[in-house]
């Protein structure tokens, strides 16, 4: 049998990647042609020239370079390939490849007659993203199909073909996978008879880099033949993507003075492009910078890495003297490693110059004057520092102490937030009779501390002269309270006390008169003159005006300044009790049944508005029972109660039956008082006092809440 011609995947690269946005439609860039046949010789002669190769990159070819698949293979500045040696067997296809900063595009030579040599191409291009099928003892034998990204109409246009000169009579090729069959659909298609490959439409790197297609021959009934062989489509980068900033807002901070070459922030874009081309390959620079002073160039940005460094001297990063401590940087990152035909992207990044504590805080002036009232508190003078560092830092906010002078702790200071001012306040009222004036030493500190290299210096000091001012006090009673104990009805004109009272203001020799203020009972009077109490009127413990047996009373006392100034001062009388009042009983009316067997009783209690021992225990007595037969007996329950019973049967009618009832006071006091008693007509336990027969509750029924409130008692 007759040996078949190997089908061998020709590619035809018909444009290539620009890695600028050409525009010019008149020159295509690239090799005018891409695809040679040549028979075996039975040997490359070195240095003889088997083709010349066209390439243009419609810029002048600058720095264009090629390199060929197989080592012992080179071309020439002037297109010509040539052998590097004597050599036989160099494979089946030799690939070309030629670029320059502006395009790029391949070549290939199909050897036909030659033998397959083991390789790849990412051995012969080192791309990272190409991996071809190894060659295999087979008749379908594929190489890589490049196809630039971003091409223009017309389309399809042809990008290879499979070549097959003993391909059997009737046989078709056909062509799968992703981008044929499988979505995305419809991208690549084969002509069945002559092989050619297709592309239908314009193809987007950044959304599919390679498709993986399948290439097999069939018979006219669809049975395949060959096959299926892999074949990798790959989508050459173009450079369409320009750089981008996604982190921002890029603010970065650096301290004041910090040395030259100090890393202040780093800035970084990223380029959807082929990372593995130039049109990915970014380069940063700084195209603006305000504010430009103290100079145009404050700041230096790593080309490569990004990282923005500061390039003056100390001296100059001095935020004091800047004209605004902050920077804005206009950063531009450039692909195709920062050439003139790279795509640029900007973004801005804010530097701000950190304040430190570099300047110590200082007094407005070396002495503040103060007038306060005497008795008054409050804020009396604000003291005023200067400070050059940053507002909203802790270098810059005051902290106040008074190291001398304060040892009443009368005086106290405070930072006002706002104005960074001290507030020296009164905490104690100042006597302008102990102290006439005071005088304080102060000083200023920040919150933050100091840098080595500054220190406090005697302008961080400063003292405060304070004129305290005389002012008409009232009268001062002591001891105020004042408390007296006295029995009650004492006899009206007994004297209670004399009061006391002296004025603060002692240099001005004042006088002082006395009057009654608060006097809820009007039982008292005050002499003006001496400060006599005595009484007006009987004191009487269990009057409403008296509280626990204690009466309060106040008095004024008034000086002879201009205007006249008022003390006041309270009086506390204990009144202590006297068997002044008689006990009383309750209840003064009662019902009971006219049958003395129903159990007819009534339970007495009495009170005393005195205190014990001029109350309870009581004595019950029922005053003037002279009859023969008693009707009535009165016995003791307790200490306040007794109980009253009808010992005979009764007629239905009102009886008033006197109670006497006497305390244990010395000497007791007696009580006389009537108990209204209505005898009822019980029947059928049912109390019936009047004659319209009116229910009451039954005689069971108050027996049982009888014994229940004696129980309570």
């Amino acid at each position: 049998m007759q040996p078949r011609t190997p089908l061998v995947v020709c590619v035809l690269l018909s444009q290539v990647l620009l890695l600028t946005s050409a525009e010019d439609l008149d020159c295509t860039p690239g090799f005018q042609q891409k695809v040679f046949h040549i028979n075996q010789p039975a040997e490359f002669i070195e240095d003889q020239s088997i083709l010349n190769l066209t390439f243009s990159d419609c810029k002048g070819n600058n720095k264009l370079r090629y390199e060929v698949s197989n080592p012992y293979f080179k071309v020439n500045s002037d297109g010509g390939l040539v052998a590097l040696r004597n050599i036989t067997a160099v494979g089946r296809t030799l690939f070309i490849h030629a670029r320059t900063p502006h395009a790029e595009d391949m070549a290939e030579l199909v050897i036909v007659g030659g033998k397959d040599i083991q390789g790849s191409l990412q051995d012969i291009f080192k791309f990272a993203r190409t991996s071809p099928v190894p060659r295999q003892k087979r008749s379908i034998v594929v190489s890589p199909i490049l196809i630039p990204e971003n091409q223009r109409q017309p389309f399809p246009r042809d990008v290879g073909k499979v070549v097959d000169s003993d391909r059997p009579e009737g046989s078709k090729f056909r062509l799968t996978g992703k981008g044929v069959d499988q979505e995305p659909k419809g991208i690549f298609r084969i002509n069945e008879n002559t092989g050619s490959v297709s592309v239908t439409r314009s193809l987007d790197r950044e959304m599919i880099a390679t498709y993986q297609l399948f290439v097999e021959t069939t018979d006219v009934n669809g049975k395949t033949l060959e096959g299926p062989v892999p074949l990798e489509v790959i989508v050459i980068d173009q450079n369409d993507n320009r750089p981008i900033f996604r982190e921002g807002p890029y603010v970065g901070h650096v301290m004041e003075g910090s040395p030259t070459g100090t890393t202040v922030m780093r800035m970084t874009a990223i380029d959807a492009d082929d990372p593995a081309t130039d049109n990915a390959l970014l380069r940063y620079n700084i195209r603006q910078q305000t504010p430009d002073k103290p100079s145009p160039n404050m700041f230096y940005i790593d080309p490569e890495k990004g990282d923005i460094v500061t390039v003056v001297s100390p001296a100059l990063l001095d935020r004091e003297t800047l004209e605004n401590p902050k920077y804005e940087l206009i950063i531009e990152a450039q692909d195709m490693a920062g050439l003139d035909v790279g795509l640029t992207g900007t973004a801005t990044a804010t530097i701000v110059i950190d304040d430190k504590n570099d300047h110590s805080p200082k007094f407005t002036k070396k002495e503040f004057q103060a007038t306060v009232e005497e008795g008054a508190v409050g804020v009396i003078v604000n003291l005023t520092v200067e400070d050059k560092d940053d507002p909203t830092t802790g270098a810059w906010r005051a902290a106040y102490t008074i190291i001398n002078g304060n040892p009443g702790q009368s005086f106290e200071i405070h930072t006002n937030p706002q104005t960074n001012e001290g507030m020296l306040s009164v905490v104690k009222p100042l006597d302008y009779e102990i102290s006439a004036f005071h005088t304080l030493l102060i000083k200023v500190e920040n919150e933050d501390p100091l840098v080595p290299d500054v220190s406090y210096g005697p302008s961080s000091t400063a003292t405060v002269h304070i004129t305290v001012l005389d002012v008409n006090e009232g009268p001062v009673f002591y001891p105020d309270p004042m408390m007296v104990t006295r029995r009650e009805n004492i006899s009206v004109g007994s004297v209670l006390l004399t009061v006391n009272a002296t004025d603060p203001d002692s240099l001005q020799h004042q006088t002082i008169r006395y009057s009654v203020y608060k006097d809820p009972a009007g039982w008292l009077n005050i002499n003006p003159i001496n400060g006599t109490v005595d009484t007006t009127a009987v004191l009487d413990r269990e009057s409403p005006f008296v509280h626990n047996s204690v009466y309060t009373a106040l008095f004024l006392a008034i000086d002879s300044g201009d205007p006249p100034a008022t003390g006041t001062g309270t009086l506390l009388i204990t009144l202590e009790d006297v068997n002044d009042n008689a006990p009383f009983i309750y209840p003064t009316v009662a019902e009971v049944c006219d049958d003395a067997k129903n159990l007819s009783f009534v339970i007495l209690g009495a009170s005393d508005k005195d205190l014990h021992p001029n109350t309870d225990p009581f004595k019950f007595e029922i005053h003037k029972q002279t009859v023969p037969d008693k009707v009535w007996k009165i016995s003791k329950i307790n200490n306040t109660h007794a109980l009253v019973s009808l010992l005979q049967n009764l007629n239905k009618a009102n009886y008033n039956l006197p109670i006497m009832v006497t305390d244990s006071g010395k000497p007791p006091m007696t009580n006389v008082t009537d108990l209204r008693v209505q005898v009822c007509s019980c029947r059928n336990s049912k109390v019936d006092c009047n004659a319209a027969g009116a229910l009451h509750a039954s005689v069971p029924a108050l027996l049982l809440l009888c014994l229940f409130s004696l129980a309570c008692l």
